[in-house]
């Protein structure tokens, strides 16, 4: 039996050597964490792989340039690249505020990445990590112990009770003076926020990263474009600070999601191969979202454990292609699906040609994904779905999804484009 985990994973790439391709972002990442004054953002469609590019971030401001190098850039690396202490936080949706917001990383007790950790504190062991491949057992953590000796926190990294906003300001600068500056003697602390986009109200933020960053503290955000667009809103000179930080994170090129692919059969160390053709039809079926790779990658394999073989050709990836389209594989798709067109065959028709509605260019060129229901209403006609007006409103109620995304009159967007790639395999 082969482990799907080995080579594909549905979760984020955080070990530099599975991650692939992304050649200009990896290149925007340099620059992003390598400039002395800015905010570090990442955006992008979901599904894309803007966490995977936020851990690569990590990577590189702790000092390994390791992917850098891999992807022939080792040029753009500077000769004294900037070093950080780094803190990473992936927020959730029980996060309403940036009170909650600052309450989570205040409180944060995660020994790799939490804020807590760095904090002065007396008797305190604090460690710092840096991710190498130096560590036995595939590991990717090297645990560079302090030591217990600190300075008394009451001090230095005063608690002020009800303002938990001057607290994290306090510790903020207790970990610069202390730990940046004296003890690991680094350029900076880097503040990774993924997941941003969760935070309903980013009423403060703004203003609080714009006053704090400085040579010394950078920010970094993850997100969906409309939420860095709140967050530039919040404070109107934030924008000066994007300037060289800001990265797009696109769709994948076909290329680059068959090296996905390439990479996995590396991994799989000759226990499985894929034919070059299933390569290419699963490129092209993913229309550049490189999760999708890794879904169709994991199900090959429970194919391949079920059936015997070691190689996936077109017979094998045709019994996946089956599975996918009678509601077998990827049961969060499609529980997703069902929950969408709650048991209405003209639904699920008009879901379908939702989804298959084209713009002028390919998905990986403009990304932009909206739909003008104008044109969809011809189609519909076509394929005799009467009342596409009492059908649609179920698809951007919240109590349902929601699965679009209503951006103005007569113009909807799917919420999750992998789900809209989904739709377009599934049988109707």
């Amino acid at each position: 039996m082969i482990n799907p985990e080995q080579g594909f994973t549905s979760g984020v790439i955080r070990e530099a050597d599975r991650f692939v391709g992304r050649y200009e972002d990896i290149r925007d990442c340099i620059k992003a964490i390598n400039t002395e004054l800015g905010l570090v953002a990442v955006y992008g469609k979901r599904g894309v792989g803007k966490s995977s590019i936020l851990r690569q971030i990590q990577h590189m401001a702790l000092g390994d340039y390791g992917l850098s190098k891999k992807s022939g850039l080792e040029r753009e690396i500077p000769t004294r690249p900037r070093t950080y202490l780094t803190v990473y936080y992936t927020c959730d949706s029980m996060i309403r505020s940036g009170q909650d917001l600052l309450q989570r990383l205040c409180n944060d007790q995660d020994p790799e990445d939490g804020l807590l950790r760095l904090v002065p504190n007396d008797g305190k062991e604090i460690v710092e990590f840096a991710r190498t491949k130096e560590v036995s057992l595939g590991a990717d953590l090297k645990v560079v112990n302090w030591g217990s000796k600190g300075i008394e926190s009451s001090k230095y990294a005063r608690i002020i009770p009800n303002d938990i906003v001057q607290t994290f300001r306090n510790m903020v600068n207790a970990i610069v003076i202390h730990q940046v500056e004296k003890r690991m003697k680094r350029d900076g602390l880097l503040v990774l926020l993924d997941e941003f986009d969760v935070i309903k109200d980013k009423a403060g933020l703004g203003s609080l990263i714009k006053s704090l960053s400085s040579e010394k503290v950078k920010f970094g955000v993850c997100g969906i474009g409309r939420d860095l667009t709140d967050l530039v809103n919040d404070h109107a000179s934030i924008e000066r600070l994007l300037e060289e930080g800001a990265i797009h994170v696109k769709p994948m090129a076909e290329m680059e999601l068959e090296r996905i692919i390439t990479r996995a059969e590396e991994l799989f160390k000759g226990a499985l191969s894929f034919s070059s053709t299933v390569k290419a039809r699963i490129a092209k079926l993913s229309q550049g979202y490189p999760y999708l790779v890794q879904l169709f990658g994991k199900e090959c394999v429970a194919v391949a454990n079920k059936t015997s073989v070691n190689e996936i050709d077109d017979h094998v990836f045709d019994m996946v292609i089956e599975d996918i389209q009678s509601g077998r594989a990827f049961p969060t798709l499609e529980a997703m699906y069902q929950k969408a067109i709650g048991g209405s065959t003209d639904r699920q028709k008009l879901l379908w040609l939702l989804a298959e509605h084209k713009e002028e260019a390919p998905l990986y060129q403009d990304e932009s994904g909206r739909i003008q229901l104008k044109k969809v209403r011809t189609d519909a006609d076509v394929f005799d779905i009467p009342y596409v007006d009492q059908l649609l409103p179920r698809l951007i109620d919240a109590n349902y999804g929601p699965i679009l995304y209503r951006e103005k009159q007569g113009v909807y967007e799917f919420l999750n484009p992998v789900f809209r790639v989904y739709v377009t395999l599934r049988n109707i």
